[in-house]
């Protein structure tokens, strides 16, 4: 359903060339268009016990919760409404469920004591990719040749370069640097990392073990070997490279492809469009691919005839609007205060706080905006402190240039309301008792 008569996909796993066996378990399911790679861990193949009972419960709790994915897929309206939070809820609520049963099993056998996996997963549905994510396998996408990483491993590695203390050489001198912090059954609950993403047609997505991703040193370099190969040979070319780079772990991989299709090439072309305009913001422009993407996922593109209403002056605000085409008037009262054309945006404080529209703002031609609700963005801001650090730095920034710019205002203003009259003395006037009255200026 959903994308999956669009999509095709290629998955391999091996044991590699030092484990004596396979604590990697993956899932496909194309009629709910489903993926998920976990990565094991425990001893006495409780890796292997933990990886299958996450893919399992997963799973089934996504199928028992199909109608919301198909309300979703159908854009059904009114109380059968189904939002992109609904949805990754549902994933959430499903890791949280295997988290719950592989720690109770654990509790259950003491040869299965601390036994945990990673969880990364991927649900398709209409035009979005649905992630949740715990852990450090991966997911990354291809888009135009170039990989991003759609997750963010959960190690102690990563943690430090988050937190800026040491550097790189640093840090690899770090004892178990590559211990993972968080993972799917070792307590009974478990932060997931979720994230909805725009799906275009051409797509690649790659879901791995660390025991693939751990030999590619950067995206370009997965890239171009990605590169070499059909798209039904990328799976197993992916299992091959790690063995021949010595293999050490487990190793799986699934890529899904997204069939190309003509009709959505003006969807590519508005998602490309925002996203440029996004990246040149001053409130954005610090923020990595992926935490552009985090602010994507909630940026709506709005369509506005000629002298349509975008905000009105004296209404509660609580959306930051983003021209992506055409031109706008910013109104107070009768007086048109400017323009704003592509790039430009409007009501930024809005995110902040909800106060009155100081000033309406109207279409002068056919317009495209992006908007950004409030509730939407502190959403993102409360589950990624990075990002809200980098747009609370960034916002400041914004203010500081507006208040620069108000006091070289009031400075203008005042130096011109300073100004000796010399009226007067250009215009000399007879004395007004004269017969004739004042002398007319010329």
């Amino acid at each position: 359903m959903g994308l999956s008569d669009g999509i095709r996909f290629f998955a391999a796993t091996d044991v590699g060339r030092v484990r004596d066996h396979n604590e990697d378990n993956y899932l496909v399911d194309m009629k709910l268009a489903l993926f998920i790679v976990c990565d094991g861990m425990g001893g006495h193949a409780a890796g292997e016990v933990a990886s299958a009972l996450a893919v399992r419960t997963v799973h089934e709790e996504v199928r028992k919760q199909r109608q919301i994915v198909e309300d979703y897929d159908a854009g059904a309206k009114g109380a059968a409404a189904v939002s992109v939070r609904e949805v990754l809820n549902l994933l959430e609520f499903s890791v949280q469920r295997a988290c719950a049963r592989i720690h109770e099993e654990a509790a259950a056998d003491n040869t299965k004591r601390g036994m945990g996996t990673t969880l990364s997963a991927v649900l398709f549905i209409g035009n979005k990719g649905f992630i949740a994510h715990v852990g450090d396998s991966r997911i990354y996408m291809m888009r135009d040749g170039r990989v991003q990483q759609l997750t963010e491993d959960h190690t102690v590695f990563n943690e430090l370069i988050k937190r800026g203390k040491l550097s790189r050489e640093q840090i690899e001198k770090v004892a178990h640097k590559n211990a993972i912090t968080r993972a799917v059954g070792v307590y009974e609950r478990v932060e997931v990392d979720t994230l909805a993403v725009e799906v275009l047609p051409g797509d690649l997505f790659i879901a791995c073990s660390d025991g693939m991703h751990g030999y590619v040193d950067t995206n370009d370099e997965l890239a171009k070997l990605i590169g070499q190969f059909k798209p039904e040979e990328q799976a197993q070319a992916l299992i091959d490279y790690a063995n021949g780079k010595g293999g050490k772990d487990n190793i799986t991989a699934i890529i899904v492809r997204i069939e190309a299709n003509e009709a959505d090439l003006h969807r590519a072309r508005k998602l490309s469009a925002k996203r440029e305009i996004l990246a040149k913001m001053a409130l954005f422009s610090r923020l990595s691919e992926r935490e552009l993407l985090r602010v994507m996922q909630i940026a709506e593109i709005r369509e506005y005839e000629p002298g349509a209403a975008i905000m009105k002056e004296g209404d509660k605000g609580d959306e930051l609007f983003i021209v992506l085409s055409g031109k706008v008037s910013v109104i107070r009262g009768e007086a048109v205060l400017t323009q704003l054309g592509p790039g430009e945006h409007v009501g930024e404080m809005a995110l902040i706080r909800s106060v009155p529209r100081s000033a309406s703002v109207i279409a002068d031609i056919p317009s495209e905006l992006v908007a950004i609700k409030r509730g939407d963005f502190f959403d993102i801001l409360r589950r990624e402190h990075e990002l809200a650090i980098k747009f609370l730095w960034q916002f400041l920034g914004v203010l500081a240039d507006r208040l620069d710019q108000t006091s070289r205002d009031l400075k203008t203003a005042k130096e011109e309301s300073q100004i000796e009259d010399i009226t007067n003395e250009i215009f000399p006037e007879i004395d007004d008792d004269s017969p004739t009255g004042p002398q007319q200026r010329i």
